[in-house]
């Protein structure tokens, strides 16, 4: 046995380049893109590709240069996502959502040999070089080169420098077949994580990585070969969950849309037959807040593969009733998006729908290519009970985690203990081995010696008719030492604190009731919509407990007194705050 060798007719390595150039064969005359009024095949696809892969090397692009990119879901970042690693080097999407500084930091970090940027980021993009020319007067840093993607259905010949995306698509050769991969470990992509308890840091994919993943997620979702998938989700984040590889590998259609607008995602859903879309919980109250006018009728069923925070079982029954069928699923920049998918069972479909909500609020179990997954005590890394009920850290083993974090060995050396991935994720293992998350490790509330996941406690105050978004963090108590503050968005303004605290107390332990609502216009979220906590403390600690919250506590004078005069206000709070931590 030992003698049978690898050879390349036997050993090829693992990438999801081989998936469109399959495509291009096998589905050639189907359409690949469409965006407004352009559309492609994927044999076009397969060449526009190949042209750019040519023209980026006769740029002098070679093996792991970082290529970076500012642009929307337009059909250039797509054919980057196969362009790039053809040509040998690893494609950064960068978050549109950022500002000025994070970006100049991301380029100067990664060292990008080549910047691309949609003409809508011009702006954007001119003020980051401007920091990055600022920070690099020591000649630390070069800069990259810079090119512009104008409009492919209405060029409107804005410009940053001489070069535009389509003259690289004009003068590149379409024969052209890319680098051959020596190694299936090397780089395909580097995103940077959105930052929402730390510092962003650079996550390096492997090919490796990237195949798996997406040969998983495509078959945990039962994507069919004509599938038609509408990119709700941005391209930037996780590499759009590896759909972007993962809609070549089905020969299915691209539908690229510059906004996430509740007109525009009901539009193509109706004109192209969506049949598959992603999105994190906060398109849900898009698509639900929609006023008549910007509605179509869904005449099929549309899936929805939805990650980020934990979506409440109320919310996930109003899509539903609209005829979007929710899948859930869990996952990281580190594990290369989705890691855990929460499989639907047949006998499920008897249950009662408020259960079926329930049951697919849960994160689920391991996508095929994560070799384990499991809930352990941190401290001593044993498992917990699988009784839904004792929390510990979501850990994750397999071939589709990160290679690590770009040029911070220290903080990849954190990442991994014992041969497991840290999540830095606190959940539940169920008897029949379903995850469910409870919370970041850094958002539970301890409360008088009680575990307060601060998930459960928003799942039931979505709940609340009047309530349109919710996130609860810990403020400081004087008897318990934390206790839960409830920031809320609501959809009545006339609603007050004392409805929903009545509420919270026939709906919940007395214990978890929040002992402040703080009602705002808005929640502050990162670029890919995940909401700040770490922002929120900060404003929690400012806050006094509610004298509503005391009517209802059975204790003396002199410990509701106590907890009175121990909290007050320093500075009054300012809605505006609120609003300004909203933008990055």
């Amino acid at each position: 046995m030992n003698r049978l060798a690898k050879c390349p007719a036997n050993y090829v390595p693992l990438t999801p380049l081989t998936f469109i150039k399959r495509a291009s064969m096998v589905y050639s005359g189907r359409p690949s893109v469409i965006y407004a009024g352009v559309s492609f095949t994927w044999r076009q696809t397969y060449e526009r590709c190949c042209r750019l892969a040519y023209s980026l090397r006769s740029l002098n692009v070679v093996k792991n240069d970082v290529v970076s990119v500012l642009a929307p879901n337009v059909p250039a970042l797509y054919e980057m996502h196969f362009a790039v690693p053809m040509a040998g080097a690893v494609l950064n999407a960068i978050n549109t959502r950022l500002d000025a500084k994070n970006i100049a930091t991301i380029l100067q970090h990664s060292e990008a040999k080549v910047f691309f940027i949609d003409y809508q980021y011009v702006p954007l993009a001119s003020d980051a070089l401007r920091l990055l020319v600022a920070s690099s007067k020591d000649g630390s840093s070069a800069m990259p080169l810079v090119i512009v993607i104008d409009d492919i259905d209405k060029p409107t010949g804005v410009r940053l420098g001489n070069l535009e995306y389509e003259q690289l698509i004009h003068h590149g050769d379409p024969e052209y077949t890319g680098e051959d991969l020596g190694d299936e470990w090397d780089a395909i992509a580097l995103n940077y994580t959105s930052g929402t308890t730390s510092e962003p840091k650079g996550v390096v994919y492997s090919h490796r990585g990237a195949f798996l993943s997406t040969m998983s997620l495509i078959q945990g979702w039962e994507m069919s070969t004509e599938a038609v998938y509408l990119w709700s989700l941005p391209m930037f984040h996780c590499n759009g969950w590896t759909f972007t590889w993962g809609v070549a590998a089905r020969g299915g259609t691209n539908v690229c849309i510059r906004n996430t607008s509740a007109e525009e995602m009901y539009k193509s859903i109706s004109k192209h037959k969506v049949t598959h879309m992603c999105c994190a919980p906060i398109v849900f109250n898009i698509l639900l807040e929609a006023k008549p006018q910007e509605r179509c009728e869904i005449k099929s069923k549309v899936n929805i593969l939805t990650g980020g925070a934990p979506p409440p079982a109320a919310l996930l029954e109003k899509m539903e009733n609209l005829g979007f069928h929710i899948t859930h699923a869990y996952g990281l920049t580190e594990a290369t998006g989705p890691a855990l998918v929460c499989e639907w069972q047949t006998k499920w479909d008897q249950l009662p729908i408020d259960q079926q909500a329930r049951l697919k609020e849960r994160q689920g179990v391991g996508i095929l290519t994560l070799a384990d997954v499991d809930v352990k005590n941190k401290e001593t890394m044993e498992s917990v009970p699988h009784d839904g009920i004792t929390m510990g850290e979501i850990v994750l083993r397999g071939s589709s985690i990160m290679k690590g974090y770009l040029k911070d060995e220290k903080e990849t050396a954190n990442a991994f203990k014992k041969g497991w991935f840290l999540t830095g994720d606190v959940g539940v293992i169920h008897p029949d081995g379903y995850l469910e998350i409870k919370d970041r490790s850094k958002d539970v509330i301890i409360s008088g010696g009680e575990n307060i996941s601060s998930v459960e406690l928003e799942s039931i105050l979505f709940k609340h008719p009047a309530i349109l978004e919710v996130a609860v963090v810990a403020m400081p108590h004087p008897r318990w030492g934390e206790s839960p503050c409830a920031f809320v968005v609501l959809k009545k303004t006339d609603t007050t604190e004392a409805e929903i605290l009545a509420y919270c107390r026939k709906t919940m332990s007395k214990f978890m009731v929040p002992k402040k609502i703080e009602f705002v216009k808005e929640l502050p979220k990162t670029g890919t919509g995940k909401i700040l906590k770490v922002e929120l403390r900060k404003v929690a600690k400012t806050l006094k407990i509610s004298e509503n919250t005391c009517a209802t506590n059975k204790r003396s004078e002199k410990e509701i007194h106590f907890d009175q005069t121990r909290y007050h206000q320093d500075e009054l709070h300012d809605q505006d705050k609120v609003l300004a931590m909203s933008r990055l």
